[in-house]
């Protein structure tokens, strides 16, 4: 079942050209952001475009438990009065992060320097995810953690008393782990230090410095270090949330691989630390352009135009380009299904671990569908046969996780015979327009038995 409700069936039929504007929502990872460090700034932050999504959703509540103002405006404009770094409460009671691993990492990093205390949970698949990977390095902060074994949710972390800065190297790259740490540097003395040998999303970077938090950022032998001095005031911002590039996702790839489709998605995020999937997509040959390119609030713009790419081909995705596109490697094998070739898939352990073992769960899913898939502990390979010849017609299981049911519902777009999925209901944590929208387009979307 979904972690907001009972199982709702998805399926997707084989449907015409795709066509239109699709308007997708605010970028998730920007949205928590604001959020949060709106709540450690001294004074009232404005929030345009906001991501109105579960897992973000579950974040503003998170952010009204450790004291802060949040308000809802209407139309994605949100208020955040903060409480200043150093100035969270103490929360009354459990905080859900529902689905949300950014969510629960990130506001654990926030608080673990403050000598507060907070219970933190999720839904079902959360609370199967491992939370070590940021608990270590909080505990070198001086926080404590207690949860269930394998160091799952629910879990308590006792914030530091006194807290000491830290000079970490992230072990695998995770922009959670990094953010995680760089949040609970702010109420640290002296300076924190995060080095990663691969760049992972800069959000965090960009929007610390945008607060007035003084950071930096180079390039030596041991990777990227950034450099965060301690105990800022942060001060309020006006934020205009970009459009989510992962969510984007969906639609471009739709119209990639279904007849006649031509799709325009205006003003997505094209950050160089998220954009890897779309560069993917044109190596491949796929009829991908960027139209208006921009700058909005710090991060690259611009309106992505998609048609249907009869002649994509598979390629060998670099293993460097991971971390920029870790989230939607579900749906690029998708995509691979309907191209000539192998897609080659490396250096993607990180998918294991998700909100599911993602190439567990789209190999056994392809599979279903007469895709063939081989995969091993950190890659997958996908051979497709072109356009027209993936057969469909198999159940999968979306295993709680958003985006596995989104790719599945993209595949049916474009196969011989529907795709349906147990549960759709995890969509709405990421992407709560999913369904209008595609139907907008022409997507043929139903619920089997409701």
């Amino acid at each position: 079942m979904s972690g907001h409700g009972s199982p709702k069936p998805m399926s997707s039929a084989p449907c015409g050209a795709l066509s239109g504007v699709a308007e997708v929502p605010g970028d998730k990872s920007i949205s928590h952001r604001s959020l949060i460090l709106g709540a450690m700034a001294v004074g009232e932050t404005r929030i345009t475009g906001l991501l109105e999504g579960e897992d973000v959703l579950d974040t503003a509540r998170a952010m009204r438990a450790f004291g802060a103002e949040v308000t809802d405006h209407g139309k994605g404009e949100w208020s955040v009065h903060g409480v200043g770094v150093g100035g969270f409460a103490e929360p009354d009671q459990v905080i859900d992060c529902g689905n949300s691993g950014t969510g629960v990492r990130l506001i654990m990093g926030a608080m673990a320097s403050s000598p507060i205390s907070a219970t933190f949970t999720g839904d079902a698949s959360l609370n199967k995810r491992p939370m070590a990977r940021v608990t270590d390095p909080l505990a070198l902060f001086g926080a404590q953690a207690v949860g269930r074994s394998g160091g799952r949710l629910p879990m308590t972390i006792v914030g530091a008393a006194d807290p000491v800065p830290v000079r970490y190297e992230v072990p695998v790259p995770s922009a959670q782990v990094k953010s995680a740490v760089l949040l609970a540097g702010l109420n640290a003395p002296g300076q924190t230090v995060v080095i990663e040998k691969e760049a992972t999303r800069d959000h965090t970077e960009r929007m610390l410095a945008g607060f007035g938090a003084v950071i930096t950022t180079e390039t030596t032998g041991e990777g990227r270090v950034i450099t965060l001095t301690g105990r800022p005031e942060l001060k309020p911002q006006v934020i205009a949330v970009p459009r989510d590039p992962s969510s984007a996702a969906f639609p471009v790839c739709a119209a990639l691989i279904v007849p006649g489709s031509d799709v325009l998605v205006p003003g997505i995020g094209l950050n160089p630390t998220r954009a890897g999937l779309f560069t993917t997509l044109r190596e491949m040959g796929a009829d991908l352009t960027y139209e208006n390119e921009r700058e909005e609030g710090g991060e690259p713009v611009a309106d992505l135009r998609a048609r249907f790419s009869p002649d994509m081909k598979g390629i060998d995705v670099p293993p460097a380009r991971a971390a920029s596109m870790i989230d939607e490697y579900p749906v690029l094998s998708v995509v691979a299904a309907f191209a000539s070739g192998v897609t080659m898939m490396r250096g993607v352990k990180e998918l294991r671990v998700k909100e599911s073992d993602r190439i567990e769960a789209m190999a056994s899913g392809l599979r279903a569908n007469g895709v063939d898939v081989e995969d091993g502990e950190d890659w997958w390979s996908v051979t497709g046969h072109g356009p027209g010849t993936v057969k469909g017609g198999a159940t999968c299981a979306s295993h709680l996780d958003h985006r596995i049911a989104m790719s599945f519902m993209v595949m049916g777009m474009a196969t011989q015979k529907p795709v349906t999925v147990d549960d759709g209901g995890p969509i709405a944590t990421s992407f709560p327009v999913f369904e209008p929208l595609m139907r907008q387009l022409g997507a043929d979307l139903s619920h089997p038995g409701a």
